[in-house]
């Protein structure tokens, strides 16, 4: 099946699998519509994806990029839903459809459930779970009405194998799964997909959530080795992925996609 021609929606697209998914997609075809909350990084993602950019404002917050006639973005912080429904609409009024939602955004804070951080959990639950809930809720009546579709979400190893320091993460990476299974299930009669992409240690900015400084200091210390020791993927390894995901046929769905370094051990 082609990417060329499909509307595919991103959201944390302005850095790291966002990014690199939406660039990949660009190349083989795709129209792309940005959702993220730095407007500055998705400017600048804009000028390596198109040429002929022209900035618009539109009332008075909707604000975007065109880039020719494959891509828009809009600022969207995925925890508010009427900003979500807004990146939505802006697909549909800029190319009639939407072919594949990508749920993307995340933050990843680290610690023991003895820290008590109760605001970093609210954080959590508010963006990895509410923030893929928000996504589904507004794409899934246009892709009922289209009777086809594809959901995509970042989920995690950490939703596949629980550790210390991290069991509300873990958490909620569970629950994308089984909210995405749920989905699968529920929608399955109207032509709609879903799909879970579980990335291993991935050198993004996700790092800088952690907050933990002596986590955090392990996990870059991953991130800065060298691709042939196997200890850390690229974006771009899970752009890859999705792609995959993206380029079946309608016959065919992806359920669940893990994606390890070679070396990592859980």
């Amino acid at each position: 099946m082609s990417i060329k021609g499909k509307v595919v929606v991103i959201t944390g697209a302005s850095s790291g699998i966002g990014a690199a998914t939406a660039k990949l997609l660009a190349t083989k075809g795709a129209k792309v519509v940005l959702g993220a909350r730095r407007e500055e990084r998705l400017q600048a993602l804009s000028q390596v994806i198109g040429d002929n950019a022209v900035y618009q404002v539109i009332g008075d917050n909707a604000v975007y990029q065109v880039i020719g006639d494959n891509a828009v973005y809009q600022v969207t912080d995925v925890t508010d839903r009427q900003q979500v429904r807004a990146l939505i609409d802006l697909a549909v009024s800029k190319f009639g459809r939407v072919d594949v939602l990508y749920n993307n955004a995340g933050t990843m804070p680290q610690g023991n459930l003895s820290d008590r951080e109760y605001d970093k959990w609210q954080m959590m639950l508010n963006v990895n779970i509410m923030g893929v809930l928000n996504g589904i809720g507004e794409v899934l009546p246009i892709m009922q009405k289209q009777h086809d579709g594809l959901i995509i979400a970042t989920d995690s190893v950490a939703g596949h194998v629980v550790y210390p320091a991290s069991a509300v993460y873990n958490g909620t990476k569970y629950a994308v799964r089984a909210i995405m299974e749920g989905l699968r299930q529920e929608e399955k009669e109207h032509g709609i997909r879903s799909t879970i992409v579980s990335p291993g240690a991935v050198r993004t900015e996700l790092v800088n959530t952690i907050g933990n400084t002596q986590i955090q200091a392990g996990i870059s210390e991953l991130m800065n080795a060298d691709d042939r020791q196997g200890l850390a993927l690229n974006p771009e390894d899970i752009a890859n992925a999705v792609l995959f995901a993206i380029d079946q046929p309608k016959h065919v769905a992806i359920s669940e996609v893990l994606v390890r370094p070679a070396q990592q051990e859980v």
